[in-house]
């Protein structure tokens, strides 16, 4: 029998669904959820035009590697498309093992673990270790992945001042000295491009006995020698207890990883929900992830040319007056203040072919709404150029 119109009614949630604000204007504006018809490195296709693409995090410009495609396509034609299952039962596989191995020698852990998605692996990364009644002492500007983890933990959370060892040490200080605690921070902050100021962050954890966590997505591949990111940049590796990341930026492929001490990891294993029961990463996933990182350590040329676009960038958008809130990183916001003003700016920019993302409050603090841009090693002499040309057109554009 055919629903009547009043029984439709008397579902809130499709209400709910149907009537919600956001939605309707994110369909109007349509910022995101551009589905490119084509790429090729940094030129993408979008609505039959070419453009540059200007927000992807492919720092190392790897994703288009010969060595990096024919890894995984070796790897599927060897193991198939999928394991079909999770590591704890039927998914575990020997290329996963190696690429756990790689990845823990290289960040110089004892063991690490890789998941299916950075979410995953960030997200465990808190939830698995911190309980109810804990202290979770958590930066403000976290990324998504890590206040889940801090939600479904239960423990209780203090927040403190974006990047600040002075108001970390004052809400430190009103926690109980006896109280289990924990702290979350990123490596490279991915929206603000900032480095984390992490040799007084970590002195301060030290001092009141708090297990880290560090998500090191943006900073792994860009920071430290050969790319091994924010800990290494400082030098303090036996001063950070948990490293976690994306492979989806610098590693061209898909999936996160944890790395840590043995018994840390073992833990994880036993006690993550997000680890035993979410399916394993594919084959084509971990061979391409293996062969990006192999690229890192014996072609030095990506790194450089990434640091060298992103100092050519950084002066572009200075000389037009551009506010890049002091991005330290190839991750560099172009913070506009309000999204009156970025949504004609990022129009501007897509109608002169070079495609980024916006993001505006309360995804950002308030009055930082911005347009997020990200360099990459790909990026040409000549893209730069037309990026410069694209700016100066959208600053005229405000």
């Amino acid at each position: 029998m055919a629903l009547s119109f009043f029984t439709k009614n008397k579902k809130p949630l499709l209400a709910r669904c149907r009537d919600d604000y956001a939605t309707k204007m994110r369909l109007k504006y349509a910022p995101y959820y551009h589905a490119m018809e084509y790429q090729k490195g940094t030129t993408v296709k979008l609505d039959g035009r070419e453009m540059i693409m200007l927000s992807s995090n492919d720092y190392l410009g790897l994703s288009f590697h010969p060595k990096v495609i024919e890894a995984g396509r070796a790897a599927m034609l060897k193991w198939g498309t999928s394991t079909t299952g999770a590591r704890t039962s039927n998914g575990s596989r020997a290329y996963h093992v190696e690429l756990e191995e790689r990845l823990a020698a290289f960040l110089g852990r004892e063991a690490c673990h890789v998941h299916v998605a950075g979410y995953i692996s960030c997200l465990s990364s808190v939830a698995s270790f911190a309980q109810k009644g804990d202290v979770i002492l958590a930066d403000k500007n976290i990324h998504s992945c890590l206040w889940d983890g801090i939600r479904l933990s239960m423990a209780t959370v203090e927040r403190f001042s974006h990047n600040s060892p002075d108001d970390l040490r004052e809400v430190l200080g009103a926690v109980s000295a006896d109280a289990v605690k924990m702290l979350v921070i990123e490596g490279v902050y991915s929206m603000e491009g900032h480095i984390a100021r992490l040799p007084e962050i970590t002195e301060i954890a030290e001092e009141h006995g708090c297990f880290s966590v560090l998500d090191d997505a943006h900073g792994f591949g860009v920071l430290g020698r050969q790319g091994r990111g924010t800990v290494d940049h400082f030098g303090l590796n036996d001063k950070v207890d948990v490293v976690c990341g994306s492979m989806s930026k610098s590693l061209a492929s898909t999936g996160g990883f944890v790395a840590a001490s043995r018994e840390i990891i073992e833990y994880l294993r036993t006690n993550s929900k997000q680890t035993i029961f979410s399916a394993a990463i594919s084959p084509s996933q971990a061979a391409c992830a293996q062969a990006s990182l192999d690229l890192m350590q014996s072609e030095p040329q990506h790194l450089e040319r990434l640091w060298a676009n992103t100092r050519k960038y950084r002066a572009m958008l200075k000389s037009l007056g551009l506010d890049t809130w002091e991005s330290e990183t190839p991750a560099v916001p172009i913070v506009l203040g309000s999204k009156e003003r970025v949504y004609p700016f990022w129009k501007a920019l897509l109608e002169k072919g070079v495609f980024t993302v916006m993001s505006i409050a309360p995804a950002v603090p308030a009055g930082k709404d911005l347009v997020r841009t990200a360099i990459s090693a790909m990026h040409t002499d000549e893209q730069l150029e037309k990026i410069a040309e694209a700016m100066a057109y959208a600053v005229k554009k405000m």
